[in-house]
């Protein structure tokens, strides 16, 4: 599988982690949009929100579940804007499911 992601799960790719358990792996972002920018990512490949199906919906529970944890150990204390973009027309770069936690400033409430 030629999957980016994956092969930064793998190690094959280096990264700078954040978090990792069974579920997932958590990584600054190489190119942040704000202070904190990170990329959390399930273990499992699943190509978006639209490959969330009965078999995988229990791994991304937990990945959601985790999130805020995630997010008040890299200190966002006063709110994080998480994002997961799906397919081409919203600019999904890599095919591999993944959310962005970004935060660390007063985030512009415009999205475009």
């Amino acid at each position: 599988m030629d999957c980016l992601f994956c092969k930064i799960i793998a190690g094959e790719i280096p990264s700078q982690k954040v978090y990792e358990d069974q579920y997932m792996y958590a990584f600054k972002d190489i190119n942040p949009q704000a202070p904190v920018h990170v990329l959390v990512i399930p273990k499992q490949h699943i190509p978006s929100l639209d490959g969330i199906n009965e078999q995988n919906c229990g791994d991304i529970a937990m990945i959601l579940k985790k999130i805020p944890e995630i997010a008040a150990d890299l200190g966002l204390k006063n709110g994080y804007r998480l994002i997961s973009n799906c397919g081409d027309d919203a600019c999904q770069s890599v095919k591999h499911l993944h959310f962005h936690i970004i935060g660390g400033t007063l985030l512009s409430e415009r999205m475009a």
